[in-house]
């Protein structure tokens, strides 16, 4: 994220015109459904990588609509960074459990907490129930990054370092200017297509319920929140799996 703040072009040919190439190439070959990746990053964007991912996903929800008739269909998904990623804090903790110090960009940061058999579970989700042009997020835990450090070395001492460019103290996911088109579900968030009154179309809403005008998901205010505790056992179960690698 911090490299496309220095390097901004490289990134929008990725997200944006790659983006645009997809959508193309999906529609000559007559793909039937499209489900494209997205982040927190785009919601409110606050740095370059976010808005262009906020551009990414309204390129994929506008093409729908795309001028011609076509029979493809494109949705997107939610989600922040995947538990034990390389974009996750937690394999670069990992990597110093040994050392007195753990560096921490602020003290009140919180993230939220996904595996990847649940970024999986949320396409499969979508796959399932796109109509075409929704955002799909799914509801997940939160957890202080103070408390990440202490799940791996409780006895490490931290010291406060500051934010990277463009780096956001907490993860937001739905922001407010979503609220009038989010609906809710058992498992996940849907935002509803503000484009021709697809908000307003009953096989997209479902048996949603639609949130409150002041809504907003983000993980200071989320309602769930991972224990250090299961976030251990996480790790233990992630290490056994992949041969002790952590």
């Amino acid at each position: 994220m911090p490299t496309a703040e220095y390097d901004p072009f490289e990134c929008v040919k990725t997200n944006v015109i790659g983006a645009m190439n997809v959508i193309d190439a999906c529609i000559d070959k007559g793909v039937k459904k499209i489900v494209a990746l997205s982040t927190d990053k785009a919601s409110s964007p606050a740095n370059l990588y976010g808005a262009t991912k906020l551009t990414s996903d309204r390129l994929f929800v506008s093409s729908n609509s795309y001028s011609g008739s076509h029979n493809t269909c494109f949705s997107v998904v939610r989600y922040g960074n995947v538990m034990g990623s390389r974009g996750s804090v937690i394999p670069f903790f990992l990597s110093i459990k040994k050392d007195e110090i753990f560096p921490i960009t602020d003290n009140r940061m919180t993230r939220f907490m996904i595996s990847l058999e649940e970024g999986v579970e949320l396409v499969w989700d979508a796959f399932n129930d796109m109509k075409g042009g929704e955002i799909y997020v799914k509801k997940i835990p939160s957890m202080k990054v103070t408390d990440i450090a202490i799940a791996i070395n409780k006895n490490a001492k931290m010291e406060e370092v500051g934010i990277r460019p463009g780096e956001k103290i907490h993860e937001q996911m739905i922001g407010p200017e979503d609220n009038l088109y989010t609906y809710e579900y058992p498992s996940y968030f849907k935002i509803l297509p503000s484009i021709n009154d697809w908000a307003k179309d009953e096989q997209r809403i479902g048996d949603g319920v639609q949130v409150s005008k002041d809504f907003t998901y983000s993980s200071d205010n989320n309602k769930k929140w991972m224990k250090i505790s299961e976030l251990q056992e996480w790790i233990k179960l992630s290490s056994n799996q992949k041969g002790n690698i952590y």
